[in-house]
């Protein structure tokens, strides 16, 4: 994402998403049948382990299970890697997830725009 900061400085002004507001196309948008994603870990489960707000994520389960772990194995930390591996990897793909979303969301804003040329064009 580093080309982001000069296509949104620099070249692409009108047509780079903001990373902080929400997106202005429909998620659902060109996909009929696609799921919107949902958050295993209920609210109260992560109050009553006091997760920080930041880490309140779509992998919060998996934090909650390292955690627990960490917690019933004191001091052998090395037993919960499996449960670190697990959160780590779930991590990565939200990572992905999201760079893939700001990606649909740039291109669609693209298509947009130059449809919108070739109408004033025509």
């Amino acid at each position: 994402m580093g080309a982001h900061l000069s296509r949104r400085y620099i070249t692409e002004r009108d047509t780079e998403p903001d990373p902080a507001k929400k997106y202005d196309f429909d998620p659902l948008y060109g996909f009929p049948e696609r799921k919107e994603r949902e958050m295993v870990a209920t609210q109260e489960q992560m109050n009553l382990a006091r997760l920080p707000l930041e880490q309140r994520d779509y992998c919060a389960h998996y934090l909650l299970k390292v955690m627990k772990c960490k917690r019933d194995n004191w001091p052998n930390l090395l037993a919960c890697s499996h449960e670190k591996h697990d959160w780590d990897y779930c991590q990565h793909e939200d990572y992905v997830m999201r760079m893939k979303e700001y990606e649909r969301e740039r291109r669609l804003q693209l298509r947009k725009k130059r449809i919108e040329g070739q109408a004033e064009a025509a």
